[in-house]
C-alpha cells in the first residue's frame, strides 16, 4: 500500500481543478490532498485515480467523483468532534475524508462484500470510524441517534423519515433525492417538526437501496 510523491503531485493537481470547480472549504480541500485515493481503488484504476471521476468498486456501486465528496462535505460545515452518520459506506473514501475534518464517523453499508472489504482497509489507513454497520441506511442507527449532521452517499427517491428523526435540532442532511438523476439537498432542522430546505443542482449517483439482504 504505498503513496509515493507522484500521488501527491496528482492529488495537488485535482485540489487544483476542485478550486477551479468552486471548492471553497480549507481543511476539505485539505482533506482531499492528503488522503490517498488510489488505495480506495481497485489497483486497475489506479493511474486514474485523481482524475475527477466516479469508479466501480463492486457490489454494483461506485467511489463517488472527488468534486462530489468535496461538495457534499462543504455543505455540511463539519467541526471538531460532530458526531455524523454516513449512510453509504461504499469503499470508505467519503468515511477518511469525514475522518480527516474531525468528525466522529458512524457509517452503514448495505452490501455486505464492501462493509467486510472497508472495515478491513480504513484501520490500515489510520481511519477509525466511531461505528461502522453492515445495515439497511434507510433507517438509520437509532441506537446511536442524535447526529450532528447525516451525509447520504447514494440517490434516494425520498428522504426516510428515520435519517430526519436522527437529525439533532440545528443539525445539516445533505441528502442527493432523485430517481434517475438526483438533487443535491441540504435540510437543516430548525425544530422538532420543522427544515429548512435548501437545493445545490443535479448531480448523479447509484440508487439507496431498501432492506439489507
Amino acid at each position: 500500500m504505498k503513496d509515493t510523491a507522484k500521488h501527491q503531485g496528482l492529488r495537488n493537481q485535482l485540489v487544483k481543478l476542485l478550486v477551479e470547480k468552486g471548492i471553497s472549504d480549507k481543511k476539505v480541500l485539505e482533506a482531499i490532498g492528503k488522503i490517498p485515493r488510489h488505495l480506495f481503488l481497485n489497483s486497475s484504476f489506479e493511474d486514474y485515480a485523481y482524475q475527477d471521476k466516479a469508479f466501480p468498486i463492486g457490489a454494483g456501486q461506485t467511489i463517488s467523483q472527488p468534486y462530489t465528496v468535496a461538495f457534499q462535505s462543504q455543505l455540511l460545515e463539519v467541526t471538531k468532534d460532530q458526531k455524523i452518520l454516513e449512510i453509504g459506506t461504499g469503499s470508505g473514501y467519503q468515511t477518511a475524508v469525514l475522518f480527516f475534518l474531525g468528525a466522529k464517523v458512524y457509517s452503514v453499508e448495505r452490501q455486505n462484500e464492501l462493509f467486510k472489504k472497508t472495515a478491513n482497509l480504513l484501520p490500515k489507513l489510520g481511519v477509525r470510524p466511531k461505528h461502522l454497520s453492515f445495515g439497511d441506511g434507510y433507517k438509520g442507527l437509532e441506537n446511536h441517534a442524535p447526529f450532528d449532521s447525516i451525509i447520504v452517499t447514494a440517490g434516494a427517491p425520498i428522504i426516510p423519515k428515520p435519517l430526519m428523526a436522527q437529525l439533532k435540532i440545528g443539525g445539516r442532511l445533505v441528502i442527493p433525492l432523485g430517481e434517475k438523476n438526483q438533487i443535491m439537498t441540504l435540510l437543516i432542522r430548525k425544530n422538532e417538526t420543522q427544515f429548512e430546505k435548501h437545493e445545490f443542482g443535479d448531480f448523479k449517483f447509484v440508487p439507496l437501496l431498501e432492506n439489507k439482504s
